[in-house]
């Protein structure tokens, strides 16, 4: 009747009205007939038979009367989701009645009775199929019901398919291929704004997300952690109920992730397994970018959760250098990893959400004041990043700065430093923070505190730096840059280059006053003109004059005196201390620096104008004094002797002694001097034969002193010889010297360098230095100097310098070279030693440009574009280089055998092999070799067999699992130390001559260990993967039954193949010590393990029926067969010879002590076995198969019972006995002797 009413258009609402108020829901046939009303209108609207309206009048009908029963609510509700399973939704009418039903459903007092059997299952499917056939608007409104559904005691069910089906979901491809991407993202933000409402009326619901993720978690990270839940998660944790939970929850993540991925990339099995890598930092940083599109409410969970990880992971020691390269050298590690993640979701959150951008400004510059005791480099270039990507928002929040800057008296000098950097562009822009500063600077000068002062010189350096006057030469080493409107900004270009040079001159004149001041002060002044001269030349003449007129105060001008510099006052003495009071050696050096740059630059501008002669003629005034100078004391240096300076070879040089100080502080003066006056004579010579000979008369001074020094350093600790002091020479020198003295081949220039080239100590001198300056640019990130802070300057440096030293080392083997030496290191190995530490340093500072690095080296490809670069192939020709050098010391003979540099070979190449490409020819063929190279080189050397076996060992984990390569090493020990049983005659096969009797124990034994440990914890780590996907019940289950199968088969395979590397180990007569006890210990962690397997087999056969794989059957086979049985056969030999060790000691209560804790990790080992028996018992019951066949039980327990001693002993005691009482002591201590040392119980 109804249909024939509908499909008329007559009136159908008031019949379907009249059967509604013919059957109250008090009456059971009432809902039972409304019941059959909804069923048959429900299919009838979705027909398409129905004109619109009408099914639009039937269906606001059916809303209106859906006041039912929650059974009935609950049949209607299956009803739709059988409809829609069918596909019959032409319309999607209906389902505007589905969602009142929910609410309907919610709101019921009636338990919630739907889907017996499985809920979850099916609510996810209805969940699913819901979504799929909705509108894109229509799903915010679904989720809200079904939340308020949630009520009723199906919170992890609703979840789970919220975040399964979110918008993230691959699901939704077709709708990210057919919608806006804007529109997705705004219908995202509005579902988690209703879920967190929703948490917010309910707790509990909060508190389920959390478990309900974390299990997820376990299962699958990819599904449990994508941008939606994320963004739900952060939303969430605005409530400060949950916000500890949720951030502990996703850093615990973003560490795990981290370490997962960092455990992947250094094993080629693993990664086999794993082909696809999950990377949590990567969701988080989207959901920085998806918070654009409206989600106010998850800004403030990232914010709080960027400075959580930044102060969780932050660096737990200063690194020194500057702010920018302070964690170079840890941007592997898991919690640097993490720490940078929360400045990278700080940054790109300030970059995206304007409002907030003062708030997150605040916090940082808070934390750089009130963490002043920890580092805070992190924090500074955050700052330094945020001030670059939105120049002008400090000028809004200017205010904060000046507060800032009020505290600088109380900072650490690298921390203002770093911080004056970073807001550097906002005093360009802003004239009160400008100003504001000043006023701080001053006060800080006069400051009674060191750092207080130190930091007002940094700080009003930095000013002269980026304050141009006007005429000033522009230079290449601008400061920080600018953006484009703060460009604008600067507009008054009159006014301020007016304005700059009365503002810089006054800021001299403050400097000034500095150089009254302590040597740190003064010492940071002479580093820091050379910068301001180089990017403000107009102050040239007012620095070189400030510099002129101190200088003098130490200089002697006539011509005869010897020494030709006032040494005396550059010291100064309170009471019994005395201190150094002016560095005399930088004063010089900032001049010579100074007068470098000022001729070769300014000097020739002004030379090309004449509009300015009386200028002219001043600035030539300074410069000829300073080359007369200069000019003066190298011709008196050179004569002096070290009587002059009152430092010959009887000298004190103790640090007990106020003399020995002071001649501690001269020595490193004197060298100092003769250090800078070396670069500017050799600067200023141009390959002059006298210059050339005046650098030599230097060096000899200089090498006087260095020596004596040495020698003194040798006999007492306590000098500061046995510290070598800092070199002056600049590093753009050193690569210039390097070049001049080893590569340049000019005929003009050839008998100049010969002068140089001949004394083997200068060589060897320019060598160390070069070493030194690497070594202080892989330490702290910089060198001192010009340009040391500079990046592309110190970059380009480093090519040239690693040309020279590679050319040196390659060209002149050490065995040529030592032969006529007499003492000191070879300059090859120098080099050697300075190419190591250079890789490593580019490696770490330079990882963006170790192709250009790589470029640069060949010499035959220079032309080549960067593009084109392959860095396998140029590593893979660096490597052969070093092949060759490496293959020469083994094939030398055995007195020209030179330990060291083998060593240093076998690091250089392990350094360079990380530059291959695990997949490329070259890796192979490299690979190919060191396994050769350990099997033909029988080397006894131990430290060269450890660095030998750990490449060995790195690079076949990178190409394929180490286990076969570990069991041929076992064999080999096994063969080379014996068995523990005498009578037994090992097999010998020998596979690697590097073991043998000098390496086998402990070098190699240990190594194989080490490497048998790591396979271990890969394997632990798959064990806990096939957990979490054994307990997956999701729909593509069957994929990860697949992944579940390929992860067992690998996990056997790896154990079975250890087994028999610890078989073989086991039977070998190891010396006691640390080799037993390490094996013994990883025997320990190799049956946790196998328990670990047996207990997953135990769950998967409670949760299906399937038979236990044969292979698990092997397994067990071969550990009862071939490890069990051995260990305790090993455990008897390894008390026994701790019984023969104790019985020959003297002292007995020290070796029992010693005894008893080296014989601790047998009884681990016992339980450890027994422990793998008890669950091998279980599982044989669950799978009904006998896995205790192949298990023998052992004697070897807590205590074993010596049988024949045990018989003699009753019968003594038998025979006493019949005779008189025995004695209750006498008898014990016969029958503790039967137990063989063990306690009885």
């Amino acid at each position: 009747m109804v249909t024939r009413q509908a499909l008329k258009g007559r009136e159908t609402a008031a019949l379907l009205r009249g059967i509604f108020k013919g059957s109250p829901c008090s009456q059971q046939s009432g809902v039972l007939r409304r019941l059959q009303v909804y069923k048959h209108c429900i299919p009838l609207v979705e027909s398409g038979d129905l004109h619109l309206g009408k099914a639009s009048e039937i269906i606001g009908l059916l809303m209106l009367e859906v006041d039912l029963p929650g059974h009935a609510l609950a049949e209607l509700a299956t009803l739709f989701v059988d409809v829609i399973k069918a596909g019959s939704l032409s319309n999607g009418k209906s389902l505007e009645l589905f969602s009142t039903v929910l609410t309907a459903l919610a709101g019921s007092k009636e338990s919630l009775a739907y889907g017996k059997g499985n809920p979850s299952q099916k609510s996810v499917k209805m969940i699913r199929l819901m979504f799929s056939k909705l509108d894109l608007q229509e799903i915010p409104p679904l989720v809200y019901q079904l939340l308020l559904l949630s009520a009723k005691g199906c919170k992890k069910t609703v979840l789970e398919g919220i975040i399964i089906l979110s918008l993230s979901s691959p699901l939704f491809t077709t709708w990210v291929a057919t919608m806006p991407l804007d529109q997705l993202r705004h219908v995202e933000g509005t579902v988690i704004l209703h879920i967190v409402s929703v948490i917010n009326l309910d707790q509990d619901l909060g508190e389920e997300l959390i478990r309900h993720l974390k299990t997820e978690q376990q299962k699958d990270p990819a599904r449990a952690l994508c941008p939606f839940s994320v963004a739900l998660l952060l939303s969430v944790a605005v409530k400060h109920r949950l916000q500890e939970q949720i951030f502990d929850f996703l850093k615990t993540s973003i560490t795990r992730s981290c370490k997962d991925l960092q455990f992947l990339q250094a094993s080629k099995f693993l990664q086999d397994l794993f082909p696809q890598q999950y990377d949590v930092t990567t969701v988080i940083l989207e959901v920085v970018k998806n918070s654009a599109f409206g989600w106010d409410h998850v800004t403030q969970g990232l914010v709080d959760l960027g400075f959580s990880l930044m102060e969780s992971y932050e660096p737990r020691k200063p690194f020194g250098g500057k702010a920018a390269d302070t964690s170079y050298g840890l941007s592997k590690m898991p919690a640097q990893q993490a720490c940078k993640l929360g400045a990278s979701i700080l940054l790109e959150t300030f970059k995206v959400h304007e409002p907030i951008r003062s708030d997150i400004l605040e916090q940082v510059l808070n934390r750089v004041l009130t963490k002043a005791a920890s580092p805070v480099s992190h924090f500074i270039d955050l700052l330094s990043n945020i001030v670059v990507s939105a120049p002008l928002v400090l000028q809004t929040s200017s205010s904060k700065v000046t507060e800032t800057f009020d505290n600088l008296s109380f900072l650490p000098i690298d921390t203002v430093q770093g911080l004056l950097r970073a807001v550097q562009p906002l005093l360009k822009v802003s004239m009160s923070v400008r100003d504001s500063l000043i006023l701080v600077l001053q006060k800080a000068i006069f400051s009674r505190q060191l750092d207080a002062r130190k930091a007002a010189v940094a700080g009003f350096l930095l000013l002269l730096r980026n304050f141009k006057v006007l005429g000033s030469l522009s230079s290449s080493q601008c400061s920080q840059a600018i953006g484009a409107t703060q460009v604008q900004a600067d507009v008054h270009a009159c006014y301020n280059s007016a304005a700059n040079e009365a503002f810089c001159l006054e800021i001299l004149g403050s400097l000034r006053r500095c150089l009254s001041q302590q040597a740190d002060v003064r010492l940071m002044l002479y580093e820091g003109f050379y910068d301001v001269l180089r990017r403000n030349s107009q102050l040239a003449s007012s620095i070189m004059e400030t510099l002129l007129s101190q200088i003098k105060q130490y200089y002697l001008p006539q011509p005869d005196l010897l020494p030709p510099l006032k040494l005396e006052g550059c010291i100064m003495a309170q009471g019994d201390q005395i201190f150094l009071q002016e560095p005399l050696a930088h004063l010089l050096c900032c001049i010579q620096h100074c007068l470098a740059w000022y001729k070769s630059t300014v000097h020739l501008c002004q030379g090309a104008e004449d509009d300015d002669d009386e200028e002219e003629e001043e600035d030539v005034g300074f410069e000829q004094s300073f080359e007369e100078m200069l000019e003066s004391v190298t011709r008196r240096m050179i004569k002096s002797e070290l009587e002059d300076f009152e430092l010959d070879k009887s000298a004190d040089f103790s640090l007990s002694s106020g003399v020995g100080v002071k001649n501690n502080i001269y020595a490193i003066q004197v060298m100092g001097i003769c250090e800078v006056l070396i670069e500017y004579n050799f600067n200023i010579g141009n390959f002059s034969k006298s210059k050339f000979e005046d650098v030599l008369g230097l060096f000899t001074c200089y090498n006087k002193l260095f020596e004596i020094l040495k020698e003194k350093a040798g006999k007492n600790k306590s000098t500061l010889g046995n510290k070598t002091a800092r070199s002056f020479l600049s590093m753009g020198f050193v690569s210039t010297l390097l070049t001049a003295l080893f590569r340049d081949n000019a005929q003009s220039h050839e008998e100049s360098l010969t002068v140089l080239r001949s004394s083997t100590e200068f060589l060897r001198y320019a060598v160390s230095v070069a070493l030194q300056k690497v070594q202080q640019l892989e330490e702290t990130g910089q060198t001192d100097g010009p340009d040391g802070q500079n990046p592309e300057k110190m970059f380009q440096n480093l090519c040239k310098i690693t040309r020279v030293l590679l050319w040196r080392y390659t060209s002149i083997p050490t065995v040529v070279e030592e032969s006529g030496k007499k003492k000191g290191k070879s300059i090859s190995l120098l080099c050697l030693e300075g190419l190591l530490r250079i890789f490593n340093t580019v490696q770490q500072l330079y990882t963006a440009r170790i192709p250009q690095f790589l470029q640069a080296l060949d010499i035959t490809d220079g032309d080549a574009e960067e593009t084109d670069i392959n860095v396998t192939e140029k590593a893979a020709f660096q490597i052969r280089q070093f092949q060759r050098s490496l293959v020469n010391q083994f094939s030398s003979a055995e007195d020209d055998f030179n330990s060291k540099e083998t060593q240093s070979l076998i690091i250089v190449l392990s350094t360079l092999s990380k530059l291959l490409d695990p997949a490329s020819q070259q890796f192979l063929q490299f690979l190919t070799w060191t396994v050769k190279i350990c099997k033909e080189n029988a080397l006894e050397d131990i430290s060269c067999c450890k660095g030998l076996l750990s490449l060995l060992f790195s690079l076949h984990a990178l190409y394929k699992s180490p286990v076969g390569l570990l069991r041929e090493l076992a064999q080999d020990i096994h063969a080379c130390l014996g068995d523990i049983d005498q009578d037994i005659e090992v097999e010998s096969r020998s596979h690697f001559a590097i073991v043998n009797a000098k390496t086998a124990a402990p070098t190699v034994c240990l190594l194989v260990l080490g490497q048998a440990d790591k396979v271990l914890e890969e394997v632990d780590w798959l064990i806990k993967k096939l957990t979490s996907l054994g307990s997956d019940t999701s729909e593509d289950s069957s994929q990860a039954s697949n992944q579940a199968q390929a992860l067992e088969k690998g996990v056997i395979l790896q154990l079975g193949t250890l087994l028999t590397v610890y078989h073989e180990l086991v039977q070998t007569a190891l010396p006691a010590g640390s080799c037993v006890d390490t094996l013994l210990r990883s025997l320990s962690k190799t049956y946790a393990i196998l328990t670990s397997l047996v207990k997953h087999y135990i769950q998967a056969c409670r949760s299906n029926s399937n038979a236990i794989p044969a292979r698990l059957e092997k397994l067990v086979k071969l550990s009862g067969s071939h490890l069990t049985p051995q260990c305790y056969s090993f455990i008897t030999y390894v008390q026994k010879k701790k019984k023969k060790k104790e019985d020959e000691a003297a002292a007995i209560s020290t070796v029992m002590a010693k005894v008893l804790r080296e014989t601790k990790p047998i009884p681990n080992l016992i339980f450890a076995i027994e422990q793998y028996e008890k669950f091998l018992i279980h599982l044989s019951k669950k799978s009904k198969v006998n896995l205790m066949q192949y298990m023998k039980l052992s004697t070897s327990r807590d205590f074993r019972i010596n049988a024949s001693m045990l018989d003699s002993a009753l019968q003594e005691h038998n025979a006493e006995d019949a005779e008189n009482e025995p004695d209750n002591n006498q008898v014990r201590t016969r029958l503790s002797a039967v137990t063989d040392g063990f306690p009885l119980p």
